[in-house]
């Protein structure tokens, strides 16, 4: 059922913009002249807090919104005016708004009805599209017969059945337990890949966008604060903005103090002074902010001392301990009281339970761990 989507783009949005009228008679900009370009067969995800923007985007690709100014290409063609059932996309939408007195093989195959395609043809691709989600059997079933996820696959049957080229998700998952979206979040990858078409995703999840994502896009306040892999926007943060909404992260605001090949240090009011690698060119005096994941922090001990060579320190005073099933959350303070977080691994511990609230604690960490985010970036 592949499509054979090559690796061109398939959507690109070129400085699009879009506000609304307030209830007090303001404006507000959903959309700040953010461009964006999409490949054929890329499973794409809109992170961001509600009321980023990320949705009403997903709606201007569809066609239920227009934009201000901008434009939006969808296979190389503009989509200016061109309604939504004329866009080779479907939408799969958080409620599954699935009709309850139809049953499970006439919903997901509704589409074709409406488009008066052959009995057996359309029996053939509700049967495809089922298997496919892995329902097959279930044709007879109603809606109120199912379970959550076994809806939330009707849902998927039934905007894949059309064969879009396109595929966007607006928070699909989010009515899921735990359990179930995790196994949702592997089972829509494993769907993308066997359709071979894009899919936009969007969801406020980091847990989500990290998991099925070749590359996400994070959006605060209308605009696009980065767009890279998941290792990239985890790893290499361009904004505080983004270390902050993509894991727990421990920033540290400061100059940087001194140079010495690729190790530096920066001067902070938190932590006191911090070395770490810094390859780029950051001169000294530069305002900048260093991020040290909490996972990378490691609890010193006598055989692993604060001078062993690649590694600097970090003190602080233990208020509370976090058993997160294999590991351990460390809630600190550094010494002017602000908060800092680590986190133990299974394999130290005996090394955290030795710890009591109130205790100071030494933390090492690889000098090559932290990330410098210049202050320009530092939003």
């Amino acid at each position: 059922m592949a499509s054979g989507q090559d690796s061109q783009h398939f959507v690109e949005i070129r400085n699009a913009t879009k506000q609304f009228e307030t209830p007090e008679g303001k404006t507000f900009k959903a959309l700040d002249d953010i461009s964006l370009a999409v490949r054929g067969n890329e499973f794409i995800t809109l992170l961001g807090p509600s009321g980023c923007g990320k949705t009403t985007l997903l709606r201007t690709i569809s066609g239920f919104e227009e934009l201000d100014e901008g434009q939006v290409y969808l296979d190389g063609q503009p989509m200016e005016g061109i309604p939504p059932h004329k866009r080779p996309v479907n939408t799969v939408f958080q409620s599954y708004a699935l009709f309850p007195h139809l049953s499970v093989g006439d919903n997901v195959g509704y589409s074709l009805d409406v488009a008066g395609v052959g009995r057996k043809e359309r029996n053939d691709r509700v049967a495809e599209a089922l298997s496919l989600v892995s329902l097959e059997g279930m044709e007879r079933r109603k809606p109120r017969q199912l379970s959550g996820g076994q809806q939330q696959r009707v849902a998927l049957a039934r905007a894949i059945i059309s064969r879009p080229k396109l595929l966007l998700l607006d928070e699909p998952l989010s009515a899921l337990d735990r359990g179930l979206r995790q196994a949702m979040q592997l089972e829509l990858k494993n769907i993308q890949h066997e359709l071979g078409i894009s899919f936009i995703f969007v969801t406020h999840d980091q847990e989500e966008a990290l998991t099925m994502s070749d590359r996400i896009v994070v959006m605060d306040a209308g605009q696009v604060q980065q767009i890279g892999t998941p290792t990239e926007v985890y790893d290499k943060p361009r904004t505080s903005f983004v270390a902050r909404f993509i894991g727990e992260s421990n920033l540290f605001e400061g100059r940087v103090a001194a140079r010495n090949g690729d190790t530096a240090e920066l001067e902070t009011e938190t932590a006191g002074p911090l070395k770490f690698k810094l390859p780029g060119a950051l001169a000294a005096g530069t305002p900048a902010t260093l991020l040290i994941r909490p996972e990378h922090l490691v609890i010193e001990t006598p055989e692993a001392g604060a001078d062993a060579e690649g590694y600097g320190r970090i003190e602080a005073k233990l208020q509370q301990t976090v058993f997160l099933g294999t590991d351990f959350q460390l809630i600190c303070a550094l010494p002017n009281g602000a908060p800092l977080k680590a986190i133990v691994r299974d394999s130290a511990r005996d090394a955290a339970a030795r710890l009591s609230a109130g205790d100071d604690v030494s933390f090492r960490y690889w000098l090559g761990s932290p990330h410098v985010i210049p202050e320009g970036s530092a939003a």
